[in-house]
């Protein structure tokens, strides 16, 4: 992967050079001292793509993964109260495709100058991972929007316009489709250039390339099953029997990271973010949690962290009279030696009960008030006389986001300190065979005729264990592989043989019972499996209507102060000002779409603004509604 810790053309540049190049297959030098230029190749046009590839920036798990994850039960940040359901300041999510798109024109305005005179270019193969890229962050820039520019956007320094048109979703979906086969030709063509030092993703395998590409339109497919079921069973039946494959095996991950070394100057690309991104507001639900532990998902271990009750820790409170402070699931798991010191742990033992999450209520209510001293009004309850404090419940693990926390060991003494402070290149999953074949597991579930799906489910759910496990090792998350040698009760957390084979045989994993049951089962571990990627899991859980009020699996609490249509199902578009280019524009696209402009459009209670709901965009138009659950068809 060092290949990118290169210089690197900033776009500016690259425009530059594009704008004023007629370039051929040789792409020429331009009449300039050679040593004030550098050559934009398409290889290098390609890299720069890549690396600027970014769907979920800073800001979006700032904010939108806040949003995301309460609005569906995912997560809890705190209590939930009036602004529980409120918009915040959002991410950047709807500009993700225009930074994408800028190097996919650039590459094509190569590839039309290349085809002069009836010749074939070479350079179509680089041209669809920028295709690729642009159409991952489309359909992710729609998710909450709705309508996007896309066909006319980032064109206006080859000729195009400073006001693009918003592009239909149906429309675009149908383009994405359609220019995903494109892609596929061309990543097969076995005459396209493809310089394999360039390629981060794959290393120069344009099979795997093509693979991805074909494996993408399955996130079109389930996005189209509100309104054209038909379709999406006919695009899933064409991925699985596609001469190129599809990502069916881990090995095949649209999984890598940007660079090792920092010489660029912006450590963001080794390490993704440098700042907090949730500060521990973010927490894991009780019910998920649950969820979890009862099948021993060894995906609890890499999406959340450990608590701060070790056995030295239990022991300490013990020693101070505080045992009862504990809270409840750690006490109920801690076996005492007759003289009232902690012996071992009972239950599911380490690392399983150092594993707890939130109580999903609702503020000032009763059910608040019966456990508000030990989740949420604390106060000294969980710190030792010399006032080191502990985490009482599991937050999502920081470094599964970002290469650049530092980890302390919950230690009992008030002079031992034992720390991780190391830097670690980051490693992304964006798309893997763990959410394939839970896709196909899906689709074929409900009508389509290319296999069985619990053999799909089976391998999805395998491949996401697997996937996460890898992730965690190579982001070097707090106990993999290691306990500190501090607690002699500790237990490592990386992947155990025999792990999956157990989890899969739980009554909560196996596809077993009614067809509702299996279904629930299917979206639920589709739910688990996007923890990391929260705007896959609002969607999914935005499409299925699960998790679903009254289930014996993975509950959704309704809750009497919330109107279920109270409840978001995208984010606001506000007024367009009077001094924007694209004012005229815009609101042709909101009020074609049934959207109504504004802020403050949110709310919570019976008195909570219901717009967000209601007015759905056009693929969530028949979906079922928070909670709801989904119905075979």
């Amino acid at each position: 992967m060092k290949f990118l810790n290169k210089i690197f053309l900033s776009l500016s540049a690259v425009a530059g050079v594009l704008a004023l190049n007629g370039c051929n297959k040789e792409f020429s030098e331009l009449n300039q001292d050679p040593a004030a230029v550098v050559e934009a190749t398409p290889s290098f046009l390609m890299a720069e793509a890549v690396r600027q590839f970014e769907p979920s920036a800073y800001q979006d798990w700032f904010y939108n993964a806040k949003m995301f994850t309460q609005w569906s039960q995912m997560a809890v940040k705190k209590e939930f109260s009036d602004d529980a359901y409120a918009m915040t300041a959002t991410g950047k999510q709807g500009s993700a495709s225009i930074e994408m798109l800028k190097y996919r024109n650039d590459l094509r305005h190569i590839v039309e100058l290349d085809e002069q005179g009836n010749h074939i270019s070479v350079y179509k193969a680089y041209l669809a991972v920028c295709d690729i890229l642009s159409i991952y962050c489309g359909i992710f820039d729609s998710d909450v929007y709705g309508s996007i520019p896309y066909t006319e956007a980032a064109m206006y320094v080859h000729g195009g316009t400073l006001t693009p048109k918003y592009d239909r979703v149906e429309d675009l979906y149908n383009l994405w489709l359609t220019t995903l086969d494109e892609c596929i030709a061309n990543l097969t063509d076995k005459n396209q250039e493809f310089v394999s030092s360039e390629d981060a993703v794959y290393g120069g395998d344009t099979g795997k390339w093509a693979k991805l590409a074909n494996s993408l339109k399955l996130k079109i497919a389930v996005r189209l099953l509100a309104q054209n079921k038909a379709k999406a069973l006919e695009i899933a039946n064409a991925v699985k029997t596609a001469g190129c494959g599809y990502i069916s095996e881990v090995s095949d991950d649209f999984l890598y990271n940007k660079a090792d070394v920092i010489t660029s100057g912006d450590a963001d690309y080794v390490f993704h973010f440098g700042d907090a991104i949730w500060a521990y507001e973010l927490n894991a639900n009780r019910n998920v949690m649950n969820f979890l532990l009862a099948s021993k998902d060894p995906r609890v271990r890499f999406i959340y962290t450990k608590n701060g009750f070790n056995s030295k820790v239990v022991d300490a409170f013990i020693a101070e009279g505080k045992f009862e402070n504990l809270p409840t699931y750690v006490k109920e798991n801690v076996v005492l030696n007759p003289d009232g010191t902690f012996k071992e742990w009972g239950g599911m033992g380490e690392p399983w009960v150092r594993y707890g999450g939130m109580p999903v209520v609702w503020s000032q209510s009763a059910e608040y008030n019966a456990v508000k001293d030990e989740f949420f009004t604390v106060g000294q309850r969980y710190k030792l006389e010399n006032a080191k404090g502990f985490d009482n419940v599991s937050y999502y693990n920081e470094e599964m986001i970002r290469g650049r926390v530092d980890f302390t060991l919950p230690t009992a003494e008030e002079d031992k300190t034992i720390q991780d402070k190391d830097d670690n290149p980051w490693w992304g999953l964006f798309l893997g065979a763990g959410e394939v074949n839970l896709y196909l597991a899906e689709l074929s579930f409900i009508g389509g005729n290319y296999g069985d799906a619990e053999s799909f489910y089976t391998k999805g759910v395998r491949a996401s264990v697997q996937e996460y496990d890898k992730l965690a090792g190579l982001n070097r998350i707090p106990y993999y592989g290691t306990t500190y040698g501090y607690d002699p009760h500790e237990k490592s957390i990386e992947l155990k043989d025999g792990e999956i084979d157990a989890m899969l045989s739980t009554s909560n994993v196996a596809l077993s019972g009614n067809n509702e049951l299996s279904l629930e089962k299917i979206y639920l571990q589709q739910l688990i499996h996007f923890s990391l990627q929260p705007d896959d899991q609002f969607v999914t859980a935005r499409r299925s209507g699960y998790p679903k009020v009254g289930s014996t699996l993975l509950p959704f609490v309704k809750m009497s102060q919330v109107e279920m249509a109270g409840i978001p199902r995208r984010f606001e578009l506000g007024e367009p000002l009077a001094t924007d280019l694209m004012r005229d524009i815009k609101a042709a696209a909101y009020k074609e779409q049934g959207i109504t402009t504004g802020t403050n459009q949110s709310g919570t209670g019976h008195l909570g603004s219901t717009v967000l709901n209601t007015e759905r965009l056009w693929m969530d138009k028949n979906a079922p509604q928070w909670g709801e659950g989904a119905t075979i068809r």
